[in-house]
Formats: C-alpha cells, structure tokens, sequence
C-alpha cells in the first residue's frame, strides 16, 4: 500500500498553478453568455517536465469538484473534458479521443461527421463547461493531417459552449502559431509560458523551499527525518533545474527505493542515485556524492 502511495504523491499548488487557475476562471467568464462562434481559450506552454499536464489535470479536478459543490446530486454531469492528442492525429482521431473520454462507443462504421456531431451533442447535453487539450505540439500544421486536425479543433471550439484549454511544449516555436491557421488560433488564445520554477531571489527560493516541504510532508517512510528536503533544496533545484515533474520522479523514486530497501528514509546519497530524465541531466550537472557500494 505505501508502495502504491508514493507512485503518485498529491499534486502540490504552485504560484503558476494559482495564475492559470485565475486566467481560466476569467476566461470562463468571459465565454458565460457566448454560445456560438469563436470563444476565448488558454494555450499552457513551456518545456518538457515544468508541470504543464499536472496543472491541467489539477485545474480539471478543481473544476469538476467546485461544479459538484454548486450544482449536488446531478452525477451525470460532465463540466470537464480531458483529452490528450494522439500522435500523427487525423481529425477523426482527435474527436474519437472525445469520444472515448465520454465512454461513447466509436466503430469503424462511423464516419468523422458523425462522431463529430453525436460528440458535440452529447457534451451539450452534460453541460461541459471546460474543454482541456494537453500534447497539442504533436499537432504539425506544416502537414496535411495536422492542419485539417488543427482545423477541426477550431470547429470543436465553435461547436461547444465551452473554454478550451491547451497544453503544448513551446509552443512559440512550433507550428501551431504559424501561417494562417496560427494566426487564428493566436488571435483567440491567451499564452501562460510554464517555465521551471527559479532560485534566483529569496522570493523564489521560498517558493521552492515551500513545494519541497510540503512533497516533503506526504512522505510515509518509517526512518526518514523531518527536513532532511528540505535542507537539501538546493541541491534538488539543482539536479532538477527546478522542473516540478523531476522533482517528483526523484522523490518518488527515492522514496520507493527506501522501502524497497528497507532503509526506511531519504538522503542526498539516495537522491544521487536516481537518474532523472533527459531534459533534467542535460540542464543541471551539480557534483554528486558517491554511490553507494
């Protein structure tokens, strides 16, 4: 069971987790009374590992239980829509992964139009309200198939009275923004960039300090001292260059490693065992302790 625990601590909220939480709630009251033709949407972008799927996946959640809270004993609703963009998407694709989310049967028999139409329909009818979009780089709108999927993502928008949220890995240099499809997509979207968390200024150190602490907190490990974290948050902004998915993968991994083990706690030996991802190890080189033999 504690092993089961620490392959996915909490979500912790993050000063850029409260501004898209913001930016969102004003864009969906903006959108309130529109219900056909372009609305206002969010595009979430920055590089691999700074937390971008995490902040969309804690503002879906956050969302659907603020909208149980208001309107009770309605489970059949559905305010929040969670897609990821499957690789090479085509446009049946794309709305098949609509689809799927709202457990709607999809045979090979049904043509795109009709996926599209039954999908629209249906999401009308739950009262979503929050359309969320995450890998929408995969998008290449240089390429036939990824402009006509562009394309029918901007029909989708139009279609369903519903914000749409958008999470892409720098989208400023990919395709999506580019020509004219982009520059529709840009005049309708607001840009969050989710960069890695800095450790610059004592404000950002705090920041810092205070996310450790608190993954720090979740933490079920018989032996391990209170703090030792968050002593070392410095060394961890650095072997992480401050990306908050590398900082729960090597928590998370130091953390099972000790159980596994039996040695019950976390120490800067530990972490220097874990291998992080590739975008980790390429932006931060620190000095390590010794392995342990």
């Amino acid at each position: 069971m504690r092993e089961d625990y620490h392959s996915e601590l909490a979500v912790m909220r993050t000063p850029a987790m409260d501004s898209v939480f913001t930016a969102v709630r004003r864009l969906l009251l903006v959108n309130r009374r529109r219900q056909a033709g372009a609305r206002r949407g969010l595009i979430i972008s920055g590089p691999a590992t700074t937390g971008k799927t995490t902040t969309m996946m804690a503002l879906g959640r956050s969302f659907h239980l603020a909208d149980a809270r208001q309107l009770p004993g309605q489970a059949e609703r559905r305010p929040v829509l969670f897609i990821s963009v499957p690789p090479a998407a085509t446009p049946k694709m794309l709305v098949s992964e609509f689809a799927r989310f709202l457990g709607m049967p999809v045979t090979d028999r049904l043509n795109q139009t009709q996926i599209t139409g039954a999908v629209c329909d249906l999401l009308g009818e739950l009262g979503t309200q929050l359309v969320l979009i995450d890998d929408v780089h995969l998008l290449d709108t240089q390429r036939r198939a990824g402009a006509e999927t562009s394309d029918q993502l901007k029909y989708l928008g139009e279609r369903i009275p519903a914000t749409f949220v958008y999470s892409a890995i720098d989208t400023e240099t990919s395709s999506l923004l580019s020509r004219v499809r982009g520059a529709q997509i840009a005049g309708r979207f607001k840009l969050f960039r989710h960069r890695p968390l800095a450790y610059a200024t004592e404000q950002d150190r705090a920041v810092w300090n205070d996310l450790v602490r608190a993954m720090e907190n979740l933490l079920r490990l018989r032996a391990h001292r209170t703090g030792t974290l968050v002593k070392h948050a410095a060394y961890l902004h650095a072997r992480t260059a401050g990306r908050i998915g590398s900082l729960s993968h090597l928590i998370r991994e130091a953390a099972l490693i000790a159980i596994t083990e039996g040695t019950e706690r976390i120490t800067k030996q530990l972490l220097a065992e874990v291998e992080l991802d590739a975008a980790a190890e390429a932006q931060a080189r620190p000095s390590r302790p010794a392995r342990r033999t």
